[in-house]
């Protein structure tokens, strides 16, 4: 199995780097599910810019389409979508993916979803649920931690143990709930067990009631690219019954998926 070591970390700023650009994706990113609307005065506090950098950003941001304003608040216009269908779009096999993944969702009667890593957090790239089984909205483009994830574990596993250690400190490690990991070393035990095993279980580590199970998708190099996972509910569908039922369809499924690339 490989490991990446010397994969890129985030880049510091040099020369190269635009800041005003920068300030425009923190502005951006400002906006979210608690707060789709916002005063001036709070895209500047959310972004940490000052209240004049903050505006120039927002009107430049409405002359190109991306958000608009009542005369008060300040939105995201749906042109903001444009941005995220840019990676969707350069990366059609999620779109092949997509029967895969709801072959299997019909066979193993749970939500099946994929994800890239970014960082310390996943991202959603495809999802294909069943039922409502978590209190939050999962979508495309949606981000969780990687560290209280079965696909988070799985997909850093894929690096050496002193690359995961540095993200996991830079991240926020809460107990999300009663049986959350927060310490780093317990973590990266698991990660460690997700390594070895090419497999990860998180059991209501996220959320309480809330257990799933991740398969790697790999690159013809055996490089980890995505995952997919399963999830349920944990009580009508018990650890051993993820993997002893259902784990082997999610493999399968995952390796035809790793086959599209």
């Amino acid at each position: 199995m490989a490991t990446h070591a010397k994969q890129p970390e985030t880049p510091v700023p040099g020369d190269s780097y635009v800041q005003s650009f920068a300030r425009g994706l923190q502005v951006i990113r400002s906006f979210n599910t608690q707060a789709p609307r916002q005063s001036l005065s709070e895209v500047a506090a959310a972004s940490g810019l000052t209240r004049a950098g903050a505006r120039r950003i927002l009107l430049t941001l409405q002359t190109l389409g991306y958000v608009e304003s009542d005369g008060k608040f300040w939105s995201l216009t749906p042109r903001i979508l444009d941005l995220g269908f840019a990676y969707l779009s350069s990366m059609p096999i999620w779109n092949r993916a997509e029967p895969v993944m709801e072959a299997l969702v019909q066979q193993v009667q749970e939500s099946c979803s994929a994800a890239v890593l970014d960082a310390a957090d996943i991202v959603y790239v495809m999802r294909v649920p069943t039922h409502k089984i978590m209190s939050i909205s999962l979508g495309v483009g949606s981000r969780l931690p990687a560290y209280c994830t079965s696909m988070g574990r799985l997909l850093l596993s894929d690096f050496d143990d002193d690359v995961v250690r540095r993200r996991l400190e830079a991240s926020q490690l809460q107990p999300l709930t009663r049986h959350t990991l927060t310490d780093v070393d317990a973590i990266l035990a698991k990660v460690a067990q997700a390594r070895r095993q090419r497999w990860c279980l998180v059991n209501q580590e996220l959320e309480e009631g809330l257990i799933s199970i991740a398969a790697p998708v790999v690159d013809r190099t055996g490089r980890m690219v995505a995952a997919l996972n399963v999830s349920g509910q944990a009580n009508r569908t018990s650890a051993k019954v993820m993997q002893e039922s259902i784990l082997p369809a999610l493999v399968a499924a995952a390796a035809d998926v790793s086959r599209m690339l």
